[in-house]
């Protein structure tokens, strides 16, 4: 049993094979274009929305980049975000010169605490970074009224959500700036990959020319075929570029999204959901019953001082576990004075169980029981 893993076949090497083999081109051309095509179609948005880059932390630092060239602020600009996230969150912030302000969370749900970030806010706060973890985009639409209210941009990390709903609305349908992950293990896959979605023109027009170095206007013509040959470079950029390779991976994986991969994901979702839902000493996360929700992951909170116990007797039994996140506030290079006593609860609760669509009905009901033996 894996704890999660890439579900890949032939149809993904056929499409990498037609790459090789008739297209030719391996680089950044007409299989990138079609793959945004796709995914501003999925997501009902313009194909000019979309930004396709090589990952989702390049995303993330493209989309803070764009937007921190459009604010005016006296030192050095501050981006909010919840502490409990992958620590690319952090680093795509400091990446785009800006510094990272850790939040708290919320302990029902492990996503960002509105009313902490307000405490936090400065002179020097141009934007806020909402997390949806463990693929939970709760309140965006609070988050997104606080942030117009108080003049900031929005770069929602929707690195766990590509196929989630809020309200109704399919994540990236709507907002500011939203970035999605399509690395080995997410709810579809490039082998690698990624994108950002804009509402803003100057932040697509910014973040589209710096994946190619901020050659302006490059990735148009690599779409036809063409090349810059006497360019002009008027900012810093960087070679964060997508691959027809990694488009083509991309593109089949789009296709089994609805079909395949939501269904597996939200029918083994539902089993823990059942099996573990009033389990004593476990809490699973709250989500928004408005909201749908397609888990990249499977945190559960394992109360009492019991998880590294709860963790051992999996792990004899052949399951294996992980922890998503150690927050960034503790980590050496993001440090900061004062405690995150919410965020601090969590970290030492949280569990990740296997989830992803190449298990079946039996192995998570394996899964349950083991946590139940555990528990008891």
């Amino acid at each position: 049993m894996r704890l999660s893993r890439s579900i890949v076949g032939e149809a993904e090497a056929r499409a990498v094979s037609r790459v090789l083999l008739e297209d030719g081109y391996l680089g950044m051309g007409n299989e990138v274009r079609r793959l945004e095509e796709d995914l501003a179609h999925y997501l009902g948005v313009r194909p000019d929305q979309v930004v396709s880059v090589n990952t989702g932390t390049a995303a993330l630092h493209l989309a803070v980049e764009a937007v921190a060239a459009q604010c005016a602020v006296t030192g050095q600009a501050e981006v909010l975000v919840p502490s409990l996230t992958f620590v690319a969150s952090f680093q795509a912030i400091t990446a785009a010169g800006c510094q990272p302000i850790a939040c708290d969370v919320l302990p029902e749900t492990g996503t960002l605490d509105l009313a902490d970030a307000e405490r936090r806010l400065s002179p020097r706060t141009i934007a806020i970074m909402p997390v949806d973890y463990a693929s939970n985009p709760w309140h965006m639409d609070e988050i997104l009224d606080f942030a117009r209210r108080k003049g900031l941009r929005v770069v929602e990390d929707a690195a766990h959500a590509f196929g989630c709903k809020s309200k109704g609305r399919k994540i990236g349908s709507f907002g500011d700036v939203v970035c999605f992950s399509f690395d080995g293990i997410k709810n579809i896959t490039c082998g690698e990959g990624g994108c950002l979605v804009s509402f803003d023109s100057e932040v697509t027009r910014i973040a589209s020319d710096a994946r190619l170095l901020s050659v302006a206007n490059d990735a148009q013509k690599r779409f036809t075929g063409t090349r810059s040959w006497d360019p002009d470079v008027q900012r810093q950029g960087w070679r964060y570029h997508m691959s027809n390779i990694m488009a083509a991976i991309g593109r089949v994986q789009l296709g089994r999204l609805d079909k395949e991969f939501i269904p597996a994901r939200r029918r083994l979702t539902a089993i823990y959901e059942q099996r573990l839902g009033a389990e004593d000493g476990l809490a699973l996360l709250a989500t928004d019953p408005e909201d749908f929700i397609v888990r990249h992951i499977m945190p559960v909170r394992v109360l009492h001082g019991r998880k590294n116990a709860v963790k051992e007797a999996l792990a004899a039994k052949g399951i294996p576990t992980g922890v998503h996140y150690k927050p960034n506030h503790l980590l050496t290079f993001f440090r900061q004075s004062g405690s995150l006593p919410a965020t601090e609860q969590l970290y030492a609760e949280l569990l990740t169980l296997p989830l992803h669509p190449g298990l079946i009905a039996q192995d998570v009901e394996e899964v349950c029981a083991a946590v139940r033996q555990a528990l008891h």
